[in-house]
């Protein structure tokens, strides 16, 4: 499997909140489109995907709640900083956001923005909520494997 750099990807925006707070599922890459000032500002490296979610409608997959702020310095052509997104998938694809959207408890979250061969890209999850015995789980989980990690560190230093 190759390696993100190899890919030419660039990571932009990573949704960490997503993956604590959700069960993720089937994952998908969309096309992002975007207008010119919120190109640059990606390319800065600002941004927040915390509170984004997709919405399918009419055949056409929309990225909200995904703030992206304003240049600080565009004219009249700045940008609306958590507009409706466009996402670029195919139509199977669609189809298949759509039917996860109306089973229970499931929800399409973005995970991260990243540049891919000078495009934008967004991958997307089909996810369902935990609750808050799962994410103790896996706190958990987490705290176990720094504490391996860890020991086999402080092993080899010996």
């Amino acid at each position: 499997m190759a390696t993100a750099k190899e890919q030419g990807e660039q990571l932009v925006l990573d949704n960490r909140r997503a993956r604590f707070d959700y069960d993720l599922g089937e994952r998908f890459e969309a096309g992002l489109v975007l207008v010119g000032s919120e190109v640059k500002v990606l390319r800065k490296g600002s941004g927040d995907l915390t509170d984004g979610w997709v919405d399918v409608r009419d055949g056409q997959a929309w990225l909200k709640g995904a703030f992206i702020p304003r240049l600080e310095h565009a004219a009249w052509s700045g940008h609306v900083e958590t507009r409706e997104r466009k996402l670029l998938l195919h139509a199977h694809e669609i189809a298949s956001l759509h039917k996860a959207l109306g089973q229970d408890r499931a929800t399409v979250v973005p995970l991260r923005i990243y540049w891919k061969g000078g495009r934008a890209k967004v991958e997307l999850a089909v996810a369902k909520g935990k609750n808050s015995a799962d994410k103790r789980q896996s706190i958990k989980q987490r705290e176990g494997e720094r504490e391996a990690r860890a020991a086999i560190l402080r092993g080899r230093d010996r």
